[in-house]
C-alpha cells in the first residue's frame, strides 16, 4: 500500500508498483476473519511471493497484479495446486528481483481465490489472507522464492473481557471519525466495519487500511500479543485523525481567505471610483506613468518589449498582494536605468595632463596609461574600456586617482568597496523569486551615475572573500572581461546590460589573493611607494594645504619647514603612501588651530626640534646599516606594506649532530629558502671551502631578529647562504652590503619584486653595495638615475658569485677553532 493511500479505501497491490483502486471496500473484504489453517492443511514448504508497498494481513482480500517473471511461474504452479502462497512484504520497493534478505521473516499465507491473465502478460490474481507464518529456513531461490514456513497463532484475550471491549469500542470509534473526515472513503465502509464480529480480523482489517508506512504496518504484523497490536494500532489511527482534522482546518481558512479576497475586490473597485473622483492617482495612473516615461526612453527594442510586458503583469495583479510593490519596484528600476546614455568625453590631452599632475605626484606610468586610453578612444571614437587594475602599497593614492581619472576624461565617478563582500548576490543581484530581492552593486552604481560609461572604482579587489553564499570574485569574471561585459547579466534585472563603456579601474594592495582567472582578465599597473623627496612634495602641495583647510588654519597663520616636514616622514611614519603622514601634519596644524582659537602663543614656523613638543617623541627608529665583525651576520632586504627596509640575518654553531634550527617567525617560504641554502652549502662544501665534517657535528641556528613580526616571502633566498657560509668558514663578510635574491639547489640565482623600495631602504640605511640578480637589472633600469647615486650594484646569476663578491678572504676577529679530531678522515 502506498504512503498516499486513503485510509480504509480499497486497493490492488502489484508486486511491481501499487495504484488504488476505484471499488468499493465492501467488495474487496470479507466479513470473518477467513479461519485459522490447521497445521496439518500445511505443506513444510511454501513458495513466497514478494509484494511491494503494503502488507497482507489475514482475512484480507486483495487483488495483486504480477509482472515479474518470478512470481508469474509461481502463481501457475500455485493455481494448479493446492493455491497456498506465502505473501510477504519487500524491505525496499526499489529490488526487482529481492532474495531472502531483502524481505520480512514474518508474513501471511494466502489463498488464491481467482487468476486471470490479462492481454498486456500481466497476471491478475485475488487473494484472501488466512493466517501469519514466519520463514525458519530458505529452500530455493529459483526459479522462484521457496521457504519452509512456521504459522503463528493468534493470542487474543476473550472478546467479553472489558479490556478487549474497550480496545474494539475505541478502534471502531476511530475508524468511523477517520471515515467522517476523509471524503474519499465511501460511506459503505462503515457497513463493513459493523459487520465484523472477529476481534482479530478487526485488527487485521483496520491494520490493512489505515495510513501508514509499510516498515510500520509490518511491526503490527509482527506482535503477536493482540492487546500490544490493537494498541500500537489505535496509536497510528489517532495521529491519522490528527492529521485530517489539520487538513480539514486549511481547507476552510483557505475557502474563508478567498471569500475575503472577493470582498477586497469589490472594496478596491469602489475606492478605485472615488480616486478618479477625487482626481487621485490610482494604481493604474502611476503604471501608466511609468509607460509613458519607457515611450521617451532611447533603450534596446528587446528592453523596450521586455519592460512593456513587466507593465502588463502589473496591471493584471492585485495592488494589495505582496507581489505588486516588488514588480512595480522592478518596472521603476528599468526605466531609472541609463540605458544607451552617455557623457562626452573631453579628449583635450593637455588639459588631461594638467589635471593628473595638479592633483598627484608622481604615478608617471599610471598617467601615461590613462592618456594613451583617451588617445585611442580619440583617434578610433569607440573602445571597449580596458579593466585597469592599480597594484601597490596602502595609501598611495590608488583610489583618489580614479577622481581624476574622471575629472579629466570629464565622466561621472562612482566607487564600490569589495573589501569583505563574501556573497555573490552582492555582484550579481537577487532573483525576484526571494523576499527582499534587489539588483547588484553593478546596476545600482550605474543607476547611481546616470550615464552607462562612468568611471568605476572596484576597490580592495585583493580583498574579496567567498563563502557557502558563492563566489564574488567568479561573477566578477563576466564583468571585468572586455569580451564579455557587453552583455552583463544581473540576476534581478533578467535583461542584459552593456557594461562595455565603463572604464572600471580596480585597485589591490597585493595580487596574491585575487583569484587567476580574474586576475588575467586586468591590466596590472604597479603604483610603488614614494621616496622621501616625492612625499616631501606631495605634503607642500597637497597635505597641508588641505588641512589648513580642513581645520580653518590660514596659509599664513602655520608654516612648516621642510627640515620639518621630513623629520616628520622618517621619524614618526613608516608607510609607503602619505596617508599616515596626513595624519601626523594633521596634528601640527591642529596644535596651530587650538593655540589661535584660546589666544595663546605657538609656534608659527614649526622647525624639527618643534616636533617633540608636539607629536611627542619619535615613533620608528629608522633601521641603520651597523657595523659587524661576527660571522654569520648579514643584511638583507625586504619588502613590506610599508616600504623597503633592511633585516639581518644570523647564523650560528654550536656542538651538536648536524640539526637545523630556524627562528624569528618565519614563514613557509623563508624556511624552505633556508632548507635551500643549507642543501646548496652542503653539496657545494669543498668549494666554498667548508670541511663535510661540521655538518654532521655541529648544529646551525639561523634566526632572524624582531622575532615577533611575521616575516616572509622569496627574497631571503641568498642572504641566508652567505650567512651560513660565512659562520661555516668564519670569513668576513664584506662591510655596508645588502642583497637580495631567491636561491635553487643548482645554485641559480632568481628574481625579486620590489627593487625600488628595497633600493630606497638601503640608501636609507647607508648602504653601499648591493647583489641583485642580473634579471633584476631591467627594474633597476627604470628607476630614477638620482635615487643610484652613491650605490655599487653587483648583478649575479649563481650562489658561488654571490659568495665571491660577500665574503672577504681574510677571517673575523677571533675566529672559531671547531673540534674535529674525533672524528674519523677517510
Amino acid at each position: 500500500m502506498s504512503n498516499n493511500y486513503s485510509p480504509l479505501k480499497g486497493t490492488i497491490v502489484f508486486d511491481d508498483y501499487s495504484s488504488e483502486d476505484s471499488d468499493d471496500l465492501v467488495q474487496l473484504i470479507t466479513p470473518d476473519a477467513g479461519g485459522e489453517l490447521d497445521d496439518k492443511s500445511i505443506p513444510d514448504e511454501l513458495p513466497i511471493l514478494p509484494v511491494r508497498n503494503t502488507v497482507l494481513f489475514p482475512g484480507v482480500v486483495l487483488p495483486i497484479t504480477v509482472g515479474r517473471q518470478k512470481s508469474i511461474k509461481l502463481v501457475k504452479e500455485s493455481y494448479k495446486k493446492e493455491r497456498l502462497v506465502g505473501v510477504v512484504a519487500q524491505k525496499k520497493d526499489t529490488s526487482e528481483e529481492p532474495a531472502f534478505d531483502e524481505i520480512y521473516k514474518t508474513g501471511t499465507i494466502a489463498k488464491i481465490i481467482k487468476m486471470l491473465v490479462l492481454p498486456d502478460g500481466n497476471t491478475t490474481i485475488i487473494i484472501q489472507g488466512k493466517q501469519r507464518f514466519a520463514i525458519t529456513e530458505p529452500v530455493q531461490e529459483d526459479p522462484y522464492l521457496k521457504a519452509k514456513v512456521r504459522l503463528i497463532k493468534e493470542k487474543f484475550p476473550a472478546r467479553e473481557s472489558k479490556e478487549t471491549k474497550a480496545l474494539v469500542t475505541s478502534l471502531k470509534d476511530a475508524a468511523a471519525k477517520i471515515i467522517e473526515l476523509n471524503p474519499e472513503i465511501p460511506q459503505e465502509a462503515q457497513v463493513a466495519l459493523d459487520n465484523i464480529e472477529s476481534t482479530p480480523f478487526l485488527t487485521h482489517f483496520l491494520s490493512s487500511n489505515i495510513n501508514a508506512e509499510v516498515a510500520d504496518k509490518q511491526k503490527l504484523l509482527e506482535i503477536d500479543d493482540g492487546i500490544r497490536r490493537a494498541t500500537l494500532l489505535l496509536k497510528y489511527m489517532l495521529k491519522d485523525i490528527q492529521m485530517l482534522e489539520i487538513k480539514q482546518e486549511i481547507h476552510q481558512k483557505v475557502h474563508t481567505d478567498i471569500d475575503q479576497q472577493q470582498r477586497d475586490y469589490y472594496l478596491r473597485q469602489q475606492i478605485k471610483v472615488l480616486q478618479d473622483e477625487l482626481g487621485q492617482d490610482s494604481p493604474d495612473q502611476e503604471v501608466e506613468a511609468l509607460r509613458l516615461r519607457g515611450a521617451k526612453k532611447k533603450w534596446p527594442e528587446k528592453v523596450a518589449k521586455h519592460f512593456n510586458k513587466e507593465l502588463d503583469k502589473v496591471l493584471r495583479m492585485n495592488p494589495m498582494a505582496a507581489e505588486y510593490p516588488v514588480a512595480l519596484s522592478y518596472s521603476e528600476l528599468l526605466v531609472e536605468l541609463p540605458w544607451q546614455e552617455y557623457t562626452k568625453d573631453n579628449f583635450d590631452l593637455q588639459r588631461a595632463r594638467k589635471v593628473l599632475d595638479k592633483d598627484h605626484h608622481g604615478l608617471e606610468k599610471v598617467k601615461e596609461r590613462i592618456l594613451e586610453y583617451l588617445a585611442v578612444l580619440k583617434l578610433k571614437q569607440d573602445m571597449k574600456a580596458p579593466i585597469l587594475c592599480l597594484y601597490g602599497p596602502p595609501g598611495v593614492g590608488k583610489t583618489s586617482l580614479g577622481k581624476s581619472v574622471a575629472k579629466a576624461l570629464g565622466r561621472e565617478y562612482v566607487r564600490m568597496s569589495l573589501g569583505g563582500v563574501h556573497d555573490e548576490a552582492e555582484i550579481r543581484g537577487h532573483r525576484k523569486t526571494y523576499v527582499g530581492a534587489m539588483p547588484g552593486k553593478i546596476v545600482q552604481n550605474i543607476k547611481k551615475a546616470g550615464s552607462s560609461n562612468p568611471v568605476f572604482i572596484l576597490d580592495e579587489i585583493d580583498k574579496v572573500s567567498s563563502d557557502f553564499r558563492g563566489d564574488p570574485s567568479s561573477a566578477l569574471l563576466e564583468v571585468l572581461d572586455p569580451e564579455q561585459n557587453d552583455s552583463f547579466q544581473d540576476n534581478y534585472l533578467e535583461v542584459e546590460y552593456d557594461l562595455s563603456k565603463v572604464l572600471f579601474i580596480a585597485t589591490a594592495n597585493s595580487l596574491d589573493t585575487i583569484q587567476p582567472a580574474l586576475r588575467d582578465r586586468m591590466e596590472i599597473i604597479e603604483v610603488t611607494g614614494y621616496t622621501l623627496e616625492e612625499k616631501l612634495q606631495i605634503a607642500k602641495k597637497h597635505l597641508i594645504p588641505k588641512q589648513k583647510k580642513e581645520n580653518g588654519v590660514g596659509l599664513k597663520l602655520l608654516q612648516i619647514t621642510d627640515e620639518a616636514i621630513s623629520a616628520i616622514i622618517e621619524g614618526y611614519t613608516r608607510e609607503s603612501g602619505v596617508r599616515h603622514l596626513e595624519r601626523q601634519l594633521g596634528k601640527v596644524v591642529r596644535y596651530a588651530a587650538k593655540s589661535i582659537a584660546m589666544e595663546q602663543e605657538y609656534h608659527k614656523k614649526v622647525l624639527p626640534k618643534h616636533l617633540k613638543e608636539i607629536l611627542g617623541p619619535e615613533i620608528f627608529d629608522n633601521e641603520e646599516y651597523q657595523e659587524h665583525d661576527y660571522a654569520g651576520v648579514v643584511t638583507g632586504l625586504a619588502w613590506t606594506q610599508f616600504g623597503g627596509e633592511i633585516l639581518f640575518i644570523e647564523s650560528s654553531l654550536s656542538k651538536g649532530k648536524g640539526k637545523l634550527t630556524l627562528s624569528g617567525k618565519l614563514g613557509d617560504v623563508m624556511k624552505e629558502s633556508a632548507m635551500a641554502a643549507l642543501s646548496y652549502i652542503r653539496a657545494n662544501a669543498e668549494e666554498i671551502g667548508i670541511d663535510y665534517r661540521l655538518f654532521d657535528k655541529y648544529d646551525l641556528h639561523v634566526h632572524v631578529p624582531a622575532g615577533a613580526v611575521p616575516k616572509d616571502g622569496p627574497s631571503a633566498g641568498i642572504t641566508m647562504l652567505t650567512s651560513m657560509a660565512s659562520a661555516f668558514t668564519q670569513r668576513k663578510v664584506r662591510d655596508k652590503l645588502a642583497m637580495t635574491g631567491e636561491i635553487t639547489l643548482r645554485g641559480k640565482v632568481l628574481p625579486v619584486g620590489g627593487i625600488k623600495e628595497k633600493l630606497l631602504a638601503a640608501k636609507r640605511a647607508g648602504i653601499t653595495d648591493l647583489i641583485f640578480c642580473y634579471k633584476n637589472r631591467k627594474d633597476i633600469e627604470e628607476i630614477n638615475q638620482r635615487y643610484l647615486k652613491g650605490l655599487n650594484i653587483h648583478y649575479v646569476d649563481r650562489a658561488d658569485e654571490v659568495l665571491q663578491i660577500a665574503l672577504m678572504p681574510q677571517k673575523v676577529k677571533g675566529a672559531r677553532q671547531f673540534e674535529l679530531e674525533d672524528v674519523k678522515k677517510d
